[in-house]
């Protein structure tokens, strides 16, 4: 067992991304994956484990039922690669039973460090596997795995959970199809789609009664603060989910309780706040299990088997390069 980590750039991009977000005509937004600090990392860990989130529990019951079905459906010798590895607590299932067959690499690609380190100490402990770590963006990070490629070995592509529904449906199309381009033939992508279901269910997992939720969406705040100077106070902002009926999705905003003014020194502004305005953090679109299909037919890839958990609506989606 090997364990490494390649680490990453300097704020510079962060500050680029907040300067552009917050100036940004009519609705002021922030890309979701800016969340996932440290302590952002940690407190998605406990929005995993609430009742009212059953998102993760599906992932891993559908992981955890069909691992060996996947594996069986692969081509190899494969090579995994996982798009925001997260802790990795789910993704053990599809690792233990690839390495019953054969010794694995495994590359995580997370922006989080501790998230990753995280990672490499869950999975650690299984016997045949490397594992090194890419702090990263997704592509840029998948470009480098593919860089280390073997003659004739494939690569198995992990992204799981709802990732893919934080980008509008336009733009996650536009995201598979470029993880198609680095892939070739014959090398897969396992999706994770959260399934369609209703507002009630919807808006109780992303605003929970606890406010674990409306902690890490306004964790964000906290981080800006900490890393590019800023001067926001948490106490006048306050976490809103919404549904959007039209895209399908629930949105996550943090609405100003009171006009103010924002300085941001790190990103070189100063930026005025109405009461009641919104700033937009994230967005999770939520799908229909036919329409991944076009979805996956459209970027280039063929979806060869989808597993549905009924308990919470969420589909594993068995995509190959074609």
């Amino acid at each position: 067992m090997l364990v490494q980590t390649i680490t990453p750039k300097t704020t510079y991009e962060f500050a680029a991304d907040v300067r552009a977000g917050l100036t940004k005509p009519g609705q002021k937004e922030l890309p979701s994956k800016y969340l996932y600090d440290d302590v952002g990392s940690a407190l998605f860990e406990v929005i995993s484990h609430l009742p009212e989130y059953g998102l993760t529990r599906a992932d891993e019951r559908l992981l955890r039922r069909h691992a060996r079905d996947i594996v069986e459906r692969l081509a190899t010798p494969v090579a995994v690669a996982e798009l925001g590895s997260g802790s990795g607590r789910k993704t053990r299932h599809i690792l233990e039973a690839l390495c019953r067959r054969q010794r694995t690499a495994y590359y995580p690609i997370e922006i989080s460090p501790s998230a990753l380190a995280m990672c490499e100490r869950e999975l650690s402990d299984i016997d045949s596997i490397s594992i090194l770590g890419f702090e990263r963006e997704y592509l840029d990070g998948l470009l480098e795995v593919a860089a280390h490629r073997s003659p004739g070995q494939h690569l198995l592509v992990l992204f799981l959970g709802s990732t893919i529904g934080n980008f509008d449906r336009p733009a996650g199309i536009k995201f598979l199809t470029e993880v198609r381009r680095i892939l070739e033939p014959g090398d897969s992508l396992l999706l994770g789609t959260d399934l369609e279901k209703s507002s009630v269910q919807l808006l109780a997992a992303y605003d929970d009664q606890l406010g674990v939720t409306a902690a890490f969406n306004l964790n964000l705040l906290a981080r800006i603060n900490h890393e590019l100077d800023a001067d926001f106070d948490l106490a006048q902002f306050e976490h809103v989910a919404r549904i959007n009926h039209q895209a399908r999705s629930v949105e996550m905003h943090l609405r100003a309780m009171c006009g103010q003014t924002v300085n941001i020194r790190g990103a070189e502004l100063s930026v005025e706040f109405l009461e009641g305005e919104t700033l937009w953090t994230e967005s999770s679109h939520k799908y229909s299990p036919a329409e991944v299909f076009e979805m996956a037919r459209t970027a280039g890839f063929r979806c060869d088997v989808q597993w549905i958990d009924e308990q919470w609506p969420f589909a594993e989606n068995l995509l190959i390069a074609e």
